[in-house]
């Protein structure tokens, strides 16, 4: 429809094509055209700054996203528009004492506007307190019946009350709103997910990745529920797709190698869990501990069955560091111990992905590779 459109050409025609860009999330498109405003003269539009932050927001950069919204702040103290947007970055990152302070901020300015009432209500759903997040969420929605992130943030917290029936409705109302709304699918996804309904969070998350098809989190859900349906083959394609668009939430490598452990497919197994620990390495992130260990523990037994006695003890060594893994880790070098004692050599015949924890970096490839999957008939 966009191709076709006859538009004058005027300036007023890519302010109209930015701001479509951003709803069709093809923000690369839409951040260079905010970025011609700029250079012909709308360097100071506190608009365009808004409309960059926000498209920020929507691939997820949160730290470009919130110090783009800062510098707004200080340009637009009085500003309302899009604070709802800033207040859920603030949300994300668990920022209270910054959202407290633009919730009452916003209070004095205009306590009666919906971007304030959703503020409000982002506020207190950090604080746990769903009920009167919800409360605010259903004032904004009495100031603007059609106000979308209103609906998905009301069906947030519905779920969060574990109120599935009322989620379902504000999530369902929110695709009325706009049916390209991601969240509102995503939403429904999840709502059927803990009512374990795999056939409707399956046909939901679809329609979820159809709209954000680069979107790792969507990806890693549809994965989720075609290993729910027990087909495995597609929850394989999934993880390895969410692993190669950019994994948010580094989980698909894990998923993708207990798929593999699950049908018995050790090599690739390993290699998945080899990735996964370079990459956390790599970007020095925290993460939860039970994958971690999940993984040592695994390539330790791998290596140990190859007779790779160096490698297995460096991973079991690894083990011993948490508790989940301590004993187990402790009875395998004991083994290796014995076995070296013993005489027994390692194995040659078996060549294994070599790994080494100590030196660990994003250049570290293993010896071999999974083979990349076939995405060509992934059907969402």
């Amino acid at each position: 429809m966009l191709k076709f459109l006859s538009l004058p050409d005027t300036w007023m025609k890519e302010f109209f094509l930015a701001h479509i860009y951003t709803e069709l999330q093809l923000i690369e498109e839409a951040l260079q055209k905010y970025q011609n405003l700029i250079d012909v003269g709308f360097s100071k539009s506190s608009y365009i700054v808004s409309q960059i932050a926000v498209a920020y927001h929507n691939i997820r950069d949160i730290d470009k996203a919130l110090s783009i919204f800062n510098e707004l702040r200080k340009q637009d103290p009085y500003r309302i528009e899009n604070m709802d947007t800033f207040s859920n970055l603030l949300y994300v990152r668990s920022m209270k004492s910054e959202l407290s302070y633009l919730a009452h901020n916003l209070c004095e300015i205009d306590k009666y506007r919906v971007e304030t009432c959703c503020v409000i209500g982002n506020y207190y759903s950090l604080r746990s307190q769903h009920e009167k997040a919800a409360l605010y969420f259903q004032r904004a929605l009495k100031l603007n019946p059609r106000y979308l992130g209103a609906w998905t943030l009301m069906g947030h917290e519905y779920m969060e009350m574990k109120n599935t029936s009322a989620a379902i409705q504000a999530y369902r109302h929110a695709i009325e709103v706009n049916k390209r709304d991601y969240r509102a699918w995503y939403g429904l996804g999840q709502t059927y997910e803990i009512l374990k309904m795999p056939f409707y969070c399956l046909y939901y998350y679809r329609r979820a990745h159809q709209l954000r098809p680069n979107d790792s989190r969507m990806l890693v859900a549809l994965g989720e529920c075609y290993e729910k349906l027990n087909q495995l083959v597609e929850a394989k394609k999934c993880y390895w797709r969410a692993y190669a668009v950019g994994d948010v939430e580094k989980m698909a490598l894990v998923k993708l190698a207990k798929l593999h452990e699950q049908l018995t497919e050790s090599e690739q197994a390993a290699q998945c869990y080899i990735k996964y620990i370079q990459d956390i390495y790599s970007c020095g992130e925290i993460v939860e501990h039970l994958e971690e260990s999940t993984a040592f523990r695994y390539l330790a037994q791998y290596y140990f069955k190859c007779k790779l006695w160096d490698e297995a003890s460096t991973c079991a060594q690894k083990c011993c560091a948490f508790n989940d893994t301590r004993e187990e880790g402790k009875a395998l070098l004991r083994q290796i111990l014995q076995l070296r004692n013993q005489g027994e050599t390692p194995s040659t015949e078996m060549p294994a992905p070599f790994f080494l924890p100590a030196s660990l970096s994003a250049n570290n490839t293993p010896t071999r590779r999974v083979s990349p999957l076939n995405l060509s008939s992934v059907t969402p």
